[in-house]
This record gives structure tokens, C-alpha cells and sequence, in this order.
């Protein structure tokens, strides 16, 4: 009987003894990321039959189990993964809101201050100083795109960093994560596969909730309780003790952009990205697609749209000297990027031939060759035309203003082309000489002194080039003769012919457009006489003439970009007012995110977590609890000893 009393105050005090330890672990740890408490299940041992039934013979301790609920620890990572994601779109995306909303930085006053400037131009055109002072403007402006611009090549830089570090992180975590795989199967197999390693299965799923924040992976449990984890399109990490890497890469299709790529036993293969979503890394593949690519996209646009719309007008005018205005600006050309499997002989030529049929949702085009035809295509939505002749200058391949004017390349072979990504940092200024703008118009009107009627010329705009100056022309001057009976000019130089003019109803003005030279519109008004006589020469010695800036000027709130529906103003406007937007919607929805992230949290806290008081209350009940098995054994020990007393 003593021995039986014997074994079961020493059952309790190793089960009192196991739960002080754990008790105490879970103490120790409760500020542990990841730890989930344990505690100690115990059973009663097997008892002894006897003459009176069965006897209990004390407790065992059965296992210590980890109080982990799979539900809630799945909600928390998924939370997770999620938050990681929009913190990282989020704290990107407030870099370039900043950029482009600076009262100060922004392209917004650099552009104001330089339609003021023309328009200064326009009231003193004769004046170096308003003339040095657009320059100034002009050159200020420039600066301007080429800041914006460096700073988002700067966030493009940024992010490439940014992935190579999450890549980096990501195969940290899935080589650890295979590590303890083996490691908890090998421990597992040591107690015969019955005992859970507690604490090795917290630090692998703190691994899996780290790598969530990074990518959302994917978690398949095996039967033998290791863990294979796959991202993407279903390429695994990690399979049991092997673990998979990825890898930054450059784009085969733009080796200047930094790609996400599988590492094989065979190569490495690039993955797309729209299959690798959340955490840190999907943020920031989001970030850039969506925004920052969107964004230098918008603010090239600008700068190919106010170099191609106020170099055309600029080209009609006539500066100081008396010659036609030449560009303003040097404009961009498209980027293109050759395949990195295209052969180094194949080349590509683009331009854009009209920056106002542009999309409003611009991003890269993509030229290819099958081997039959030629197609160029828009990658956002693979609208595109083909061609089985090649792309020559004389005949083009046009699609949304983008034009292929040359293409050599082989079968299988593509180039992408980015129309507007380089134009804002590679706009400047095309000229120095302030006598060079051309604030004039190239030709005047004016009625002849010896006229004796009421009848007034006025000239309008010059719409091309060709055919002027009027004076280096064959025909030279125009001269317009009333003839009162036909009530028509009569037309000499330019296109001839005649122009019926009726003052009864025309009197107040009638507009005509001669084809010759190149496009010039005028109006007549009032009633001439019989043999009145009108001319259009060109401009010569008018240095106050101002026609041209006026013209220039206007360009300003003139809705010459995304298929006229927007001017340079407004598009900025519209670029700053989604970016703004996004970013307040990020800061929301991450906002929200954290506050659900915090109350999964508590949940699972509440379940796995480790409750001081709790612990502390459970210390001391097996603190009395040791101290109650001792006295059984005390007990124990002195019928033991009576036993003996009798013996003698």
C-alpha cells in the first residue's frame, strides 16, 4: 500500500512539477512574437484492481499542447498580408503626391509663369526684355519637367531596391521555413512522432505570418506535418526540407526594369506580375504598374504635347529678323527597348505623329514580326494593326499617334515602345536668341490708299508654312480688285481665281482661307468701290507686330491633349487630382486595414496568447498542488515507517 501511495504523490509532483515549468515558459515568453501559450494535459495512470475495485495509481502528464486556433492565426496573416500591401502602395504613392501638388515644385506655376511671360511678349513684342524674359520662363520650365521627371526615375530606381530587398527576404524566410521542416520532422521522429515540438511550430508559422507580409503564399499541410508553401500561379517555396528561390531579374521585354523571376533547376523563369499579389512585394509591383509608370507617362505627355502644339504655332510666326519661327523646344522621341532575344542587327524606328490622339490611359505599345506581318499593339487593352509589308517612312504604321517609320527585325522579334516615358526629361529649349521668337505673323494685309470706298481688310492665322515668305515666292504679293457689277475680288499671286464678295449682306465681314500660300484666312468687311484694292505681303519691318504671341498665348486654354479634351493646365490638374485621390484612398483603406489587423489580433490573443494573472494564478495552484503531493508522500512515508515499528 506505502509503495502505491509512494508512486502517486511522486506522479503528482512530477505533473505539479511540469505545469510550474510550463507555466514559467509561458511567462518567459509573453512578449515572444509568435509564441502561442501552452499548457500541460494531464491523465490518470492505468489503476490497480483489488479486492475492493480499482485503485487509482496518481497522474501522468499526457502531453503539453500548444493553444493554437488555425482559423484565427489565418485570419491574422491574411490581415496581415494585406496591410503590407497597402503600406507599401500607400507610402509610396505620398512620395509622388507630394511632387506633383508642390504649390512651389509642381509643373502647375512653372507653366503659369510661363504663359505670362508670352502674353508679355504679346503686349511689347518689340521689347528684348519681355522677349529675354520668356526664355527665362521657357528654360525655368524645362527645369521643371526635367525635376518631376528625375524624381520619378529616382521612385523607379526606388522600387527596384525595394523588390531585390523583399526578394531577399522572402528566400531568407522559405530556407529557414524548409530548415525547421526537417528539423520538427526529425524531432517528431525522436519521440516517436507522438510529442508536438511546440516551440520549433511557433517559429515556423512566424515565419509563414513574416513571409505573408513580404507575398501571399499559399500553405498546403502534409500528412507527416510539414509545411510546402507556393506563391503566384502555384510555384512552390518550399516543399518539405527543399526550399525554391526567387530572384530579381531584368525584363526580357525591358531590361531596364526589374522583373520577378523563378528560380529551376533548369533557369530562371520570370513570373507575371499580376499573379504576385500582397504584402510588401505586391504593394510595390502595384504601386509601379499603376501609378508610377501611369505617372511619368502623364507628365511626358505634357511636355510632348506643349513642344509639339507651340512649336507648330511657332513655326507660322516671324521673328524679329524677318524669318519664319523653327521650333521652340526640342521635343522627345518615343523609348524604344529592344527584346533581349532580339538579334543586335534589328532595329526599330518611332515617333509620335500627333501627341494629341495620345489616350487618355497611355502606357507601352509593343511591335512585332510573326514571320507574315508586322503588328503594333497597345498593351493595355491589345487593341492593334497590322501589316505584312514593313513600316518605311513614306508609309507608316500608325496607332493612337504613335507611328513605326522604320522596322528590321526577324521573325519572333519585338521592341517595346514607351511614347511618352522620356518626355519630360528629354524636352529643352530650341533656341537662345530672344530675337528669334517669333511673335509675329509672317504676312499683313492693307487696303490701298487711293481707295474711295468703305471696304476693310483683316488678316487672320497662317495654318502652314508652305509657299511663305510671299516675297521669295513667284508670285509674290496678293493683290485683291473689287469689281462692283460681278460684286467680286478679282485674285492676283496666290491661288488667283476670284472671291465673290456681296456687300448687301456681307457687309459685316465675310472670312476667306487661301490654300495658297500654305493656309491663311482673312476677312473683308464694309463696302468697297468699284476698282478698290487690297493686298496680302508679307511682313516686313513689323517688329511691333504681336499676332503670333497672341496665337501662342492662347495655347494656354486650348484643349490640345488626350483627343482634345484637355489642355496642358487641366491634364496636369487631372494627373495631380488622381494621384491625390489614390493616395487618400490608400491612406483610408490602410487606415481601416490596421484597425482590423489590431482587432484579429486581440481575437486570436484572446485564445493563444499568454495571460499573466492567469499564469501567475496557475503557479500557484501547482505550487500547492507540489506541495500536496509531498505531503501524500510524507504520509506515505510515515505508514511505511509504522510498518516497521511493528515488524520489530
Amino acid at each position: 500500500m506505502s509503495n502505491s501511495i509512494f508512486g502517486i504523490g511522486a506522479s503528482g509532483l512530477a505533473a505539479a512539477q511540469a505545469g510550474i515549468a510550463t507555466a514559467g515558459h509561458n511567462i518567459s515568453n509573453a512578449a515572444t512574437p509568435g509564441y502561442n501559450r501552452q499548457q500541460i494535459v494531464q491523465t490518470t495512470q492505468i489503476p490497480q484492481y483489488s479486492g475492493i475495485g480499482f485503485l487509482g495509481q496518481g497522474v501522468q502528464v499526457e502531453t503539453v499542447r500548444r493553444i493554437y486556433d488555425g482559423f484565427l492565426a489565418n485570419q491574422v496573416m491574411a490581415a496581415e498580408m494585406q496591410g503590407g500591401e497597402l503600406s507599401a502602395y500607400y507610402a509610396r504613392i505620398q512620395a509622388i503626391d507630394r511632387v506633383l501638388s508642390d504649390q512651389n515644385a509642381g509643373l502647375s506655376p512653372a507653366l503659369q509663369e510661363f504663359f505670362n511671360r508670352v502674353q508679355d511678349v504679346a503686349s511689347d513684342p518689340a521689347a528684348s526684355v519681355t522677349r529675354q524674359a520668356l526664355l527665362s520662363a521657357a528654360e525655368s520650365l524645362v527645369a521643371r519637367f526635367h525635376s518631376i521627371d528625375g524624381q520619378l526615375a529616382e521612385m523607379q530606381n526606388g522600387v527596384a531596391q525595394l523588390l531585390r530587398g523583399s526578394i531577399t527576404n522572402i528566400n531568407a524566410y522559405t530556407q529557414q521555413i524548409a530548415t525547421l521542416n526537417q528539423d520538427i520532422l526529425l524531432v517528431q521522429a525522436g519521440g516517436n512522432g507522438n510529442q508536438p515540438p511546440n516551440d520549433m511550430l511557433d517559429q515556423r508559422d512566424a515565419l509563414i505570418a513574416a513571409l505573408n507580409l513580404e507575398i501571399r503564399a499559399t500553405v498546403v499541410k502534409q500528412d507527416d506535418g510539414s509545411y510546402n508553401v507556393f506563391v503566384g500561379n502555384g510555384q512552390a517555396l518550399v516543399m518539405g526540407p527543399q526550399a525554391f528561390g526567387l530572384q530579381a531579374i531584368p525584363s526580357l521585354a525591358n531590361p531596364g526594369r526589374t522583373d520577378v523571376g523563378y528560380v529551376t533547376p533548369g533557369g530562371v523563369i520570370a513570373l507575371r506580375e499580376d499573379n504576385l499579389q500582397g504584402g510588401k512585394l505586391g504593394g510595390l509591383l502595384k504601386f509601379r504598374t499603376l501609378s508610377l509608370d501611369g505617372a511619368q507617362d502623364a507628365v511626358g505627355r505634357i511636355a510632348l504635347g506643349l513642344a509639339e502644339t507651340f512649336n507648330a504655332q511657332h513655326r507660322l510666326g516671324q521673328d524679329l529678323a524677318g524669318a519664319l519661327g523653327g521650333d521652340f523646344f526640342a521635343a522627345a522621341t518615343p523609348n524604344v527597348v529592344a527584346h533581349t532575344l532580339n538579334s543586335p542587327a534589328s532595329t526599330l524606328s518611332a515617333s509620335i505623329s500627333d501627341s494629341n490622339a495620345l489616350p487618355p490611359a497611355l502606357g507601352d505599345y509593343k511591335f512585332s514580326f510573326d514571320g507574315s506581318n508586322y503588328t503594333l499593339m497597345r498593351l493595355s487593352d491589345n487593341v492593334s494593326v497590322s501589316s505584312a509589308s514593313a513600316p518605311t517612312l513614306a508609309a507608316p504604321m500608325l496607332l493612337d499617334g504613335v507611328s513605326v517609320t522604320g522596322a528590321s527585325l526577324n521573325a519572333g522579334e519585338s521592341f517595346l515602345i514607351q511614347p511618352a516615358r522620356n518626355g519630360a526629361r528629354d524636352i529643352a529649349l530650341a533656341i537662345n536668341d530672344p530675337r528669334r521668337i517669333a511673335a509675329a505673323s509672317p504676312l499683313k494685309t492693307a487696303a490701298a490708299l487711293a481707295n474711295s470706298g468703305a471696304g476693310k481688310i483683316v488678316g487672320g492665322e497662317v495654318t502652314a508654312r508652305t509657299g511663305l515668305p510671299l516675297a521669295a515666292s513667284p508670285g509674290g504679293d496678293i493683290t485683291l480688285v473689287y469689281d462692283s457689277a460681278l460684286k467680286q475680288f478679282n485674285v492676283t499671286g496666290g491661288p488667283g481665281g476670284v472671291l465673290v464678295f456681296d456687300p448687301a449682306t456681307e457687309s459685316a465681314g465675310k472670312t476667306f482661307s487661301f490654300a495658297v500660300p500654305g493656309g491663311y484666312s482673312f476677312t473683308l468687311s464694309g463696302v468697297p468701290a468699284h476698282n478698290d484694292s487690297f493686298s496680302i505681303s508679307s511682313n516686313v519691318g513689323s517688329v511691333a507686330d504681336n499676332r503670333n504671341a497672341l496665337l501662342l498665348g492662347a495655347l494656354q486654354m486650348k484643349n490640345t491633349l488626350m483627343n482634345g479634351s484637355a489642355s496642358y493646365q487641366s491634364a496636369y490638374s487631372q494627373l495631380v487630382g488622381e494621384v491625390g485621390n489614390k493616395t487618400r484612398q490608400l491612406q483610408v483603406t490602410s487606415s481601416a486595414q490596421a484597425s482590423l489587423i489590431e482587432q484579429v489580433k486581440s481575437e486570436r490573443e484572446a485564445v493563444s496568447g499568454v495571460n499573466l494573472d492567469e499564469e501567475a494564478a496557475n503557479l500557484l495552484r501547482y505550487q500547492q498542488a507540489y506541495q500536496a503531493s509531498g505531503k501524500v508522500m510524507q504520509i506515505a512515508n510515515s505508514l511505511f515507517a509504522t510498518l516497521l515499528d511493528i515488524a520489530r
